[in-house]
């Protein structure tokens, strides 16, 4: 399992040479995950340019023997200002121009860093490691590949069990559906899970309340599990007796423009031509206007990271993101309706890792 971390260190040592810098300090905790297995709260870690044994991992007294054992391959040393130490140890050594992670350091954190980098040259390094993180490994995928099966599973359980039914809260229904993932494997939820019942799921990002569920609305679900720090992101959309022929109207127009933004996952395609793919379909119904989010985005040690699938994306798809795709729908006052799956793009045809169905559910 370690190679997959000294791999994506060996990667980032390629951005660096292209960078003109001789080492990088890396301060944000998830970039620090990913390349080293680290998942405690505090650390730093200076990537040496010429290799790992000049690499060095730092955190704090309460993760001496946790970094042991998730860290065992760098030198590591203990201090609670883990950044600061690094920045005197790299002018200690008389590194050259070493990189910081700029979006991530504050302008304190900056003001500091200039001082204790005194004699080497500190230089504006942003994204680097994100630009890696771009594109997953195996081993990521299948921790993503996990957390949507966590998620599907929770689920189907809920709606065998009934979960779904008129007089239930969507409070009641978002714990149910989270306590649910967690027997299946989460850690814990992506993200606040969405649970918009009736006119509420007009609203794209609605927070659960004491709402009922009633006969006639809709139940829009947006959720999704976290494994080995992976996120799944996925949304369905119910409804709750026979729908009325509007809403089978509007849940068909979404159904095809996922299905079109999900074919237009490829290798290669502008992230902006995907967005189109499903926003042309709305559009073209005459009901543009009820579309106003993005298309979707990528997902991985975050459960929103680039790329952006949206009108103003920027960047091509290439095999190996995981992105979603999630056009809506949304008619204020009455209802809408959302369909979101998580998938990898890969050549030919991505692959789909949100298999719960797409079809017009009626509980």
């Amino acid at each position: 399992m370690r190679e997959y971390f000294s791999r994506r260190r060996a990667a980032l040592r390629s951005l660096l040479a292209d960078s003109g810098v001789d080492a990088l300090l890396v301060t944000d905790l998830l970039n620090i995950r990913y390349l080293t297995g680290f998942t405690g709260s505090n650390a730093a870690l200076l990537v040496h340019g010429s290799g790992d044994d000049k690499t060095i991992f730092c955190t704090d007294g309460r993760y001496q023997v946790q970094s042991a054992t998730e860290v065992p391959d760098l030198e590591r040393v203990l201090d609670r200002a883990s950044a600061a130490k690094l920045a005197d140890l790299a002018a200690e050594k008389k590194l050259g121009k070493t990189g910081f992670e700029s979006q991530h350091v504050s302008v304190e954190q900056h003001e500091d860093l200039k001082v204790r980098f005194d004699r080497v040259e500190l230089v504006r390094t942003p994204g680097l490691v994100e630009q890696l993180r771009l594109v997953k490994d195996e081993q990521e995928i299948e921790a993503l590949r996990q957390a949507c099966a966590a998620a599907d599973r929770a689920l189907e359980d809920l709606v065998s069990a009934g979960g779904l039914r008129p007089g239930r809260t969507e409070l009641d229904v978002a714990r149910d559906l989270e306590n649910r993932m967690l027997g299946h494997g989460s850690t814990g939820p992506s993200f606040d899970t969405i649970v918009a019942a009736g006119a509420n799921s007009a609203i794209p990002h609605h927070r659960p309340t004491s709402a009922p569920l009633e006969t006639g609305g809709f139940v829009k679900i947006d959720f999704g599990a976290t494994v080995d720090g992976y996120h799944s992101d996925m949304t369905r959309t119910f409804v709750i007796g026979k729908p009325a022929a509007w809403q089978e109207e509007i849940y068909e127009l979404v159904q095809r423009a996922q299905a079109a933004g999900c074919d237009a996952v490829l290798p290669g395609a502008e992230v902006s031509e995907v967005d189109k793919a499903a926003r042309g379909v709305i559009v073209d119904a005459g009901r543009g206007e009820e579309f106003g989010h993005g298309l979707g985005h990528g997902v991985g040690l975050q459960v929103h990271e680039a790329p952006s699938l949206a009108t103003t994306g920027v960047g091509t798809l290439s095999a190996g993101m995981a992105v979603t795709v999630e056009p809506g729908v949304y008619l204020p006052g009455r209802g809408g309706v959302r369909i979101e799956d998580t998938l990898v793009v890969r050549e030919g045809t991505p692959e789909l890792l949100t298999l719960s169905t797409k079809e017009l559910v009626v509980v």
